[in-house]
Order: C-alpha cells, then structure tokens, then sequence
C-alpha cells in the first residue's frame, strides 16, 4: 500500500477498501493451501538458501599477475636491451603527436593552470601534474598517430601504451625523493608488455566487442601497483579492480563510428590504472571472484562463461618478439601492405607508369585485417583512414610516401585517392592467417597483385614480415633511432638533440639516470 501511495494519490474510498482487499486475499491462499496436492505446497513453501558470503581465495589469474610483477626478476638482456629501444621510440611517438591540434586540445590538467607539487611532468610540454592526470595525458600522446609498438595474437593491442601510468606514476615518484631508475622503467615495461601480451596470446576480447585498452588497464594496475609499494595482497586487489571496471567498447574502432576516441582510449585506461592503484593503497579492498564469480564475474558477464587460457607462463616473450612501427603509421596489419605498395609504385616509375594506369589491386592478407581494416564507402575522419587497409594502400601507390600527414582532411582530398581505392580489394590467405597466429612466426602477411588498364599484370609482391619485426631487427634497429631523431629534431634545438641522443644511447650508464632526469630531458624549454 505504500508502494501504491508513492505512486500518486488515492482516494479515501480505496484507502478503505485496502485491508479488505488484503484480508481476502489471504483467505484464498489459505483455501487453495488447503485443497491443493501435499507436492505442490511443497513447491510454493520451498527455501532459496541465497548467495554464500564466505569470500573465496583470489582467482589464480589475480595471484599469478601479482606473483609475476612481484617475485620475477627480469634477466633477458635481449628484452631489456629493447625496452630500451621502445622506451625511446614511444617517448618520440609522444612527441610526434604533439604536432597536432587535435591531440594537444585534449592535455594538460582538468583545471587550467594548475600545476601540482613533485608532480609528473609530460614530455614535450610544460605541464606538471597529479599523476593519474598525467597519466592520460602521455598516454595520449602515445598513441594518438597509431605509430607506437605492437603485438598481435588472439588479441591485439600496443603494449608500449602502458608507458603513460609507468612513466608518470615513476616520474612523481622521483620528484618526491624515491630512488627510482631507468632501469626500474625498462623493467616495468617489460612485465607490462608481457601481462598485457600474455593475456592476448589465446583470449579475442574483440571478439565479444571489448577493446584491447582492457588490457592496458590490468597491466598498468599491477605494475604501478609495485611502483607505489603496494603489497603482493594489495596488487591482487588492484588488479581485481581493474576487471571489475567498466570496460571500452570497440565501437569507436570501426565504421560507422571510428572515431579520435581510438586515440585516448588508452590514455584513459593509463589513468583508471593509476587511479585504481591509489584507491587500494588508500586500503580499498578488492574483489577476490571477479573473473569467476557465477552470473556476477567477468566470465559470465563479458566473456561469454569461458576462462582465459594461457599459451605460456609469464616471462619475458613479448618484449622480445614486439613489433615496431618504423616506417609507416599505420594500423599494424596493414604495415607489410605498405611496404608493398611503395614497391609497386617504385616499378610503375620504372615502367613509366603510375597510379591512374591501374586497373585493379587484389591484397591477400589474414583474416584479422579483413575483419578490423577493410572498409569500403567515403571515410570521414583521420582516425578512419589510418585503420582502412585501401586507403593504407592507396595513397603510397599514388605518392610513393606515407606519413601522419598522408590522414589530414587535406591530403584524403585528392580524388585520386577514393577513386584508387574502389579498384582495391582483399581477401583472406590462409596461410597468411595460420602464421600470423604461430608462436614461431608471428608474421603479419600481405601480398599486392596489380593489373593494369592495358591487362598487364605486375609480379605479386610479398611481404611477410615487416621491418619492426623480431626477424628484422638487426636492419630496424637503425631505422627505428633515425625515427626518433626525426620526432626529437621538431622539439629541440641542435645541441639538445645531441645531448638526448648521446643519454638515450649510452647503454652502460643509461638505466641509472633517475627517472625525473630521463624525462626532464624532454620537457618544453
């Protein structure tokens, strides 16, 4: 009756009438008690005993992820000698992306002008603030032109974005008087990359129409977890914090609404990691099911009802077999596409020929590509064009070059470009697909073959591995530096460049520069 009152007034005539209405209303209970079979008041009066509020101990994903970041110990010289690499390359990506309104419109801290006490500084600017701000502000700027490393299996995803909470967690960190190294940044990179990459290896969130950032925010949790001293209990919670968080759709990933949010996804992931850490050494408590819970956990809820499986205990595989964006920004599937691309536009230059001779582009590629990159119809936007596998193709076949400009609202105006891509079609490989997938192999297969308008048909050109990857790093290392010195030229006068170049490069004394020195380094004179 007070649910009815609530509800909106009644009249005197009904309030009445109510326990009238009630009273009969238990006497036909009681009627139909008596005259119904013995089984089936047996099965109105039966007992829900209800949920059981005895916590369970943490599902072994949470304990394995924190006995990882907390007892391993990273010996791979190999895998440190390329956090090195990636720790360059992703600060240069950052810088690059500084370069765009788009980008920096979105930094600095929530309230302008506010600058916080020892508190994280982001490279390329000048701004210095609380860390879970500047978390998403250098992880932004990391991802924002796609040109940041890679790994590629079930999942994939760019493990060096973990680099916006490390950096500006370990950054804080320094300025406050901890004793904190490269070293310490090359190590917590390292068991980011290898979290976040071994969670990818056997389990598709993009399948269930999660986006890839889910994993940085897990991986970023557990290592700023150790950052901040947090216990080995304490990460568990962390970590089942970072389950248990609203996760990111794909939808801004994929037409008809990409969109620049694929740029700060993992920013924002970057700042939930550090805000979730913070909460647990603040004593919040964690979530001991929340992968397995029945109904309530993860699983059920996000992932279908299947577990996570495991290709691999946690070691340091990812970082060592990580794929670098050298070249071309470009979404990774398409990275040997482009590469082939510039390979036929060079022979139509030497057959006296170009773009508008060609008929028609046939691409085989995995499966992947097809199924995130290959877009047909008018794209709107920057964040469209670098995640359509046509276009991808089609601007280095018309102007022999691919670059961040190569997205602009300027340069997709030329007409050439749209009516190139309408001749321009994939399908899948499948051994492109198979290898792709291949712990062995892990390459990332595209093929060209173009027919031009006189019916001639060029060779098919191949490419299997791209140069940022494992079985190419002794030709991309080089390349790789003379990307960062482009990113770092833009920034710094000569001198400093020097200066930065001569650090970054001294392997020996390099991971014992404190970590507020290293970012110094780049911040806005």
């Amino acid at each position: 009756m007070l649910s009815a009152i609530r509800r909106g007034p009644l009249s005197l005539k009904h309030l009445q009438n109510a326990p009238a209405v009630a009273y009969r209303s238990s006497l036909l209970s009681s009627s139909l008690a008596r005259s119904a079979p013995q089984t089936t008041v047996a099965r109105a009066m039966s007992i829900h005993h209800g949920e059981s509020a005895i916590r369970p101990e943490p599902d072994k994903v949470l304990k394995d992820i924190a006995d990882y970041v907390h007892n391993y110990q990273v010996t791979s010289e190999l895998a440190l000698d390329t956090a090195r690499l990636c720790l360059i390359d992703t600060i240069g990506c950052g810088l690059e992306a500084l370069r765009f309104p788009e980008c920096t419109r979105l930094l600095g801290p929530v309230v302008e002008g506010t600058i916080v006490p020892n508190g994280t500084k982001v490279p390329g600017t000048n701004y210095q603030l609380d860390p879970i701000r500047g978390a998403f502000n250098i992880g932004t700027t990391i991802r924002w032109l796609d040109f940041n490393d890679c790994f590629l299996a079930a999942e994939w995803g760019h493990p060096s974005d973990n680099l916006g909470a490390i950096l500006a967690v370990a950054d804080h960190l320094a300025r406050q008087g901890q004793p904190l190294k490269v070293r310490d940044l090359l190590e917590s990179m390292v068991k980011a990359h290898e979290i976040q990459g071994g969670l990818a290896l056997l389990n598709s969130f993009n399948r269930v129409g999660l986006d890839h950032v889910v994993l940085v925010k897990v991986a970023s949790t557990a290592v700023v977890s150790k950052l901040l001293g947090l216990t080995h209990a304490q990460t568990v919670d962390a970590v089942s914090q970072a389950w248990v968080d609203g996760q990111s759709l794909r939808t801004y990933r994929h037409a008809p609404n990409t969109g620049p949010r694929k740029s700060w996804a993992a920013g924002d992931a970057c700042a939930r990691a550090v805000n979730l850490a913070l909460l647990v050494k603040k004593g919040e408590m964690g979530l001991p099911s929340v992968l397995t819970a029945k109904q309530w956990g993860f699983y059920d809820v996000l992932f279908k009802g299947k577990e996570f499986q495991f290709q691999m205990p946690y070691g340091s595989y990812i970082m060592e077999n990580v794929l670098f964006k050298i070249s071309y920004p470009a979404e990774f599937h398409a990275q040997t596409a482009v590469e082939a691309a510039l390979i036929v536009h060079d022979k139509l230059r030497a057959m006296g020929k170009n773009s508008d001779d060609i008929k028609s582009v046939r691409i085989r590629t995995q499966e992947a590509a097809i199924r995130i990159i290959d877009k047909q119809g008018p794209l709107d936007n920057f964040a469209d064009r670098d995640h359509a596998i046509n276009y991808m193709v089609a601007y280095p076949l018309i102007f022999g070059e691919l670059t961040s400009n190569s997205y602009t609202d300027e340069a997709a105006a030329d007409p050439r470009i749209d009516s190139l891509r309408a001749k321009i079609y994939c399908v899948e490989n499948e051994v492109f697909s198979m290898d792709y997938h291949d712990p062995a192999k892990r390459s990332i297969g595209n093929a060209l073959l173009v027919e031009l308008s006189d019916g001639t048909v060029l060779d098919e050109v191949v490419v299997e591995y791209p140069v940022g990857h494992r079985t190419r790093r002794e030709e991309g290392t080089p390349l790789l530096i003379e990307k960062f010195k482009r990113h770092v030229s833009r920034h710094f006068d000569e001198a400093h460049q020097k200066k930065i170049l001569e650090t970054v490069s001294d392997k020996k004394h390099f991971p014992n520069l404190p970590v507020d020195r290293f970012t110094d380094l780049f911040v806005k004179p």
